[in-house]
This record gives C-alpha cells, structure tokens and sequence, in this order.
C-alpha cells in the first residue's frame, strides 16, 4: 500500500512538472555591443538623429495589431545580414530594436545579429511595446 501511494504522488507531481505553463524568462538587462534605452531616450534619439531606423522585431501578427511609429516590421526570424542591409543605409546608421518588453526575447535576438553584422550605433529599447504603451506614447495601426 505504502508503495501505490508513493507511486501515485510520483504520479501526481510528474503530471503537473509536465503539463505546468513555463514561465519565460527576463531578457537579459544589458546586451554587448547595444546601447540600452528607455522610451524618452527613444524620443530623443528621434531628434538627434534623421537617419534614426526603428526595427519592431516582434511577430508580424503584433506589428499589424500597433506600433511604434515610423518603426519598421522585421520580426526577428526575418533578421539577417540582407534584411539589415536592405533598411540600414551603413554599418554607421543608427537602428533601434524593440519588442514586446522585458519578458520577449525576439529583440535581443535581432539586435545581436546587428552588431554580429558589424552595426555600431545600435540601440536597444528592453522596456518595447510595452513600455511605450504603459506611457501613453502615440502609436500606428
């Protein structure tokens, strides 16, 4: 009896280790080779550059649905050295990346394949959609 009751919370906590939603992790708080930045630092970089180039690296399906504007669509499974050259004038060109926020990765992905690619004023904004919505910025549809 003592061992159907051991196998049976075995059992029990087997199933639900198995079947439990995992939960994602925080991206990471700093990215070599990227200049992190808030929403307003966003903003500024807005006036201080003219060749400024906004990447949403999110899923198509979310950038259709709002984003940040003048942000260019490229998820990130789409990012590559063709994509970069096609929107990025120069390795010298500045380009933030963005995402959903601190619990989507899709951003970190996109901006280590900028600087992989030799990009050098490469921004990243972790807080993304969802910081710049929890700030009332105005957005595109």
């Amino acid at each position: 009896m003592k061992n159907t009751s051991l196998f049976g919370c075995l059992m029990f906590t087997l199933f639900f280790a198995v079947s439990a939603p995992q939960a994602k992790e925080d991206v990471p708080e700093s990215l070599e080779g990227t200049i992190r930045i808030s929403a307003e630092e966003l903003i500024d970089l807005l006036d201080e550059h003219d060749d400024l180039v906004i990447i949403d690296s999110r899923k198509t399906s979310d950038h259709e649905m709002g984003f940040i504007e003048g942000s260019i669509g490229m998820p990130d499974t789409d990012t590559n050295a063709d994509s970069l050259a096609h929107h990025l004038k120069s390795k010298s060109t500045p380009v933030v990346f963005y995402c959903n926020g601190v619990k989507c990765g899709r951003s970190v992905k996109a901006a280590k394949i900028a600087v992989a690619e030799g990009y050098s004023l490469v921004y990243w904004f972790r807080g993304g959609w969802e910081e710049w919505m929890e700030k009332g910025y105005p957005v595109s549809h």
